[in-house]
Order: structure tokens, then C-alpha cells, then sequence
């Protein structure tokens, strides 16, 4: 069964994005920069919803830093909004539900998937038992009073076993995790209470 990565960079306080800052909040280096254009994944469909396609669509259109390897890469976009033809090179337009197609593509001969953004669409493929590897960017800033599009928000109790962690240019974390949904917190079934 082809592997479905779920792909984020954040601030350290989870937000995908901040008003007034720059795109990777002005911290990207040579080496993030590198390893974004080695590709990592270039054999996997990127999965994305409408709102992350305008904006990537439009950093790639502008030339931005590190957004090259994905032209070339195969695209899925998730729309009902969006209308073919797509001026992205690579991208399909689907426009019915995302868990279902999500979930045929992974029970047929697919390629592996990764996400790009998307929150809506992460959350939603999360909470279908659809996702395989969790991978977090964390950028070293704490964005609190500018942060916008929390990640985490309406997301299920999570847990995440580690299986890979990496520094890029001393400052950004990668951390790579398999999830397993929590049908409740840790030790809720049983009496906490003690006896009296």
C-alpha cells in the first residue's frame, strides 16, 4: 500500500503561517534550501487543497526559494472552487470528496502521496486513519501575536512515535514521526482516583 506523508513547516508556536513575514519566516538557509532541492520524496503526488494551490501556484510563478523541484513533481489538487485548465504544470484537478479518493488511491497500484499546506485536508486524511508519516518543519520563531492558520486546531489527541529527527543550518528542526490516533488520553479507562 503506497505510504501517505502529511508534510508541515511551522513556527515554533504552530502556525503554518504569519501576517508581515516572509515566506519560511525570512529563515530558510543553504542547507534547507539544499535539501528541499535535492527533492526529498520527488517520486511522491503532492496533495493539496485549493487555498495552498493559489498560494504555491503563485511562489512558484514569482520564483520563490525553494519551490523549483515541485513544477516538475505530480500534483493533486482537492477543489470544488478551482475550474481546468490548471496553469501549475503537473497538476490534476479532483473535485470530489478528498478522504475517498484518498483512500482508493492508497487501496490501488498509486504512487506514495505526501501533503503540501493544506490544513483542512490534513486533518481530515489524519482523522480517516489515512496518514503514515508525520513530518514537521519547525522554524525558531514563536509568531503569538501575528501567527495565522493554527495547525493542530481540531485535530484528535495524537500519539507520535520518532523515527527520524535532522538540523538544518542550526536553527530548523525536521522531525519525522509515525501517528497513531488516541481513542482517548492515556490512562483515561482507568480509576485515577485510587481507593479510600
Amino acid at each position: 500500500m503506497p505510504e501517505l506523508l502529511i508534510d508541515f513547516i511551522t513556527s515554533l508556536d504552530g502556525y503554518a503561517a504569519a501576517e508581515g513575514w516572509p515566506g519560511w519566516w525570512g529563515l530558510q538557509g543553504p542547507e534547507y534550501l539544499a535539501w528541499l532541492a535535492d527533492a526529498p520524496e520527488a517520486d511522491y503526488t503532492v496533495l493539496m487543497g485549493a487555498t495552498t494551490y493559489r498560494v504555491m501556484s503563485g511562489f512558484a510563478a514569482a520564483g520563490e526559494p525553494g519551490t523549483e523541484p515541485l513544477s516538475g513533481i505530480p500534483k493533486i489538487v482537492f477543489s470544488k472552487t478551482l475550474s481546468e485548465p490548471l496553469a501549475w504544470a503537473n497538476t490534476q484537478l479532483v473535485s470530489r470528496d478528498a478522504v475517498e479518493a484518498v483512500r482508493e488511491m492508497k487501496a490501488g497500484e498509486s504512487k506514495p502521496m505526501r501533503t503540501i499546506g493544506s490544513l483542512s485536508l490534513c486533518r481530515s486524511l489524519l482523522k480517516a486513519g489515512l496518514v503514515d508519516r508525520y513530518r514537521v518543519v519547525v522554524f525558531p520563531v514563536i509568531t503569538g501575536s501575528t501567527g495565522r492558520e493554527r495547525i493542530y486546531d481540531g485535530y484528535p489527541d495524537v500519539a507520535l512515535d520518532m523515527i527520524s529527527t535532522r538540523t538544518f543550518d542550526g536553527r530548523i528542526q525536521l522531525l519525522e514521526y509515525v501517528p497513531a490516533i488516541l481513542p482517548e488520553p492515556p490512562g483515561a479507562g482507568s480509576d485515577q482516583r485510587g481507593s479510600s
